[in-house]
């Protein structure tokens, strides 16, 4: 068998079982570890997979830079954000995430609902400007180009100042033993930092970045309270979801 062709299968597999093992692998194409190895390390390198311990998960769409994500599964995230925005109640502190999919969840906001957010997105902040009555905290540091948010070591500190009811969670993969993961080391300290100064925090899970993985751990899956998901989500993924005791909340439900 050519490389080509196992690479391919190799990939097929992945989509079809969520993740592979190296050591099944070696068996299954009759090949070394250190040739399976090897296959999955070119495929992480042309962004087609993320290698973990011991084998690889499905790489997730969600990093790439934030004007190309504003174009990945639009309407899934409008569905997921709309029904995140109905989980906030008025007089509540609400921290927000930077991410194309917590942007959408500021145009769901009623305009009468009287809360306080708290971002370190510049995005986020400008575009509750028309909200009359939503007081905005923006978080100051370093500016990430790439997600158009702040990060670093004052944003941390004024993170430490905040006691919140909510925190949307902006997140590019999430897997039931991967956990919740993102392309960038500083934004997964951050996120950390906003989950550990909320009662509860809530994740936007659009299809893209379900049974996904990135580089960087933001924590395990219990990190999350909350996974607000679409209707269709495979089920088998919900009851793993479920059994780690996170809830799950549908678009429809």
């Amino acid at each position: 068998m050519l490389t080509s062709q196992r690479k391919q299968l190799i990939l097929e597999k992945l989509e079809a079982e969520g993740q592979v093992q190296s050591t099944a692998l070696s068996l299954h194409f009759a090949v070394s570890e250190d040739t399976i190895r090897r296959d999955l390390r070119e495929l992480a390198a042309e962004g087609r997979l993320q290698r973990v311990h011991g084998g690889a998960l499905p790489a997730s769409s969600a990093t790439v830079p934030f004007a190309e994500r504003k174009s990945v599964k639009m309407d899934a995230k409008k569905n997921v954000a709309r029904k995140g925005a109905e989980l906030i109640s008025a007089g509540q502190v609400v921290i927000v995430d930077g991410g194309t999919t917590t942007s959408e969840l500021i145009a769901f906001l009623p305009p009468d609902l009287q809360i306080t957010v708290v971002t370190h997105s510049p995005s986020i902040a400008l575009a509750l400007v028309e909200h009359p009555v939503i007081e905005v905290i923006l978080i100051g540091g370093r500016l990430y180009k790439h997600s158009i948010v702040t990060v670093g070591a004052a944003a941390i500190e004024g993170i430490e100042n905040i006691h919140a009811d909510l925190f949307f969670m902006g997140v590019t993969g999430i897997h039931p033993e991967a956990g919740l993961t993102t392309g960038d080391f500083e934004e997964a300290c951050i996120k950390r930092a906003f989950s550990g100064r909320a009662a509860e925090t809530i994740v936007l899970a659009s299809p893209e970045k379900i049974n996904a993985a990135s580089s960087f751990v933001i924590g395990n899956l219990t990190l999350a309270n909350t996974l607000v998901v679409e209707d269709d989500t495979d089920e088998s993924w919900i009851a793993a979801v479920e059994e780690k005791g996170v809830t799950i909340v549908k678009t429809s439900g």
